[in-house]
């Protein structure tokens, strides 16, 4: 193996250590199945790794993290439906969730359309910029702004009835 390849390899592995809970809590978020975001983080990985010459350093999560949302998309359209939601990925959470809070979130978002999803994922869970989230997913600000109000206003209304429900 050549020097230069192996010094490529190394800065790739450490980007993948680095970066693939992110992308993988993203792509579960994304999907609400585990194996499935796994899948889906391998393959955004595979095609990282191809490009990776010309990825920039600061810009590789970003770039890793279009790809995935790419991915999402080609996979759904090719299935054009959803899958249920059913395993919860080994990952951090914050402190005082429960496993329930994390069960209603993805149910929840499972239900929104999905550029909604995709927009609230990107925005609210990973603190992108509306003009990022614009940028990743290659639509205008103002419609991440209308997507983002939407999905926050659907998810706000299913939740009231949830609770609504459960009392």
């Amino acid at each position: 193996m050549t020097r230069g390849r192996a010094e490529r390899d190394a800065a790739f592995t450490g980007f993948v250590e680095q970066s693939s809970p992110s992308l993988l809590r993203t792509a579960w978020l994304l999907t609400g199945d585990h194996h499935s975001a796994q899948e889906l983080v391998q393959a955004a990985l595979v095609k990282t790794y191809v490009a990776w010459p010309r990825v920039r350093p600061e810009g590789a999560l970003a770039y890793a993290r279009r790809i995935l949302v790419n991915e999402r998309t080609d996979s759904w359209r090719r299935r054009r439906g959803e899958v249920a939601v059913d395993v919860v990925p080994e990952v951090v959470h914050p402190a005082g969730t429960t496993a329930e809070d994390r069960d209603q979130v993805v149910r929840l978002l499972a239900a929104l359309p999905d550029q909604q999803r995709r927009v609230v994922v990107l925005r609210y869970y990973n603190d992108l910029s509306e003009q990022a989230v614009a940028d990743l997913l290659d639509i205008s600000v103002g419609s991440v702004k209308s997507a983002a109000s939407r999905g926050l206003a659907a998810l706000r209304t299913q939740l009231t009835i949830s609770e609504g429900g459960a009392r």
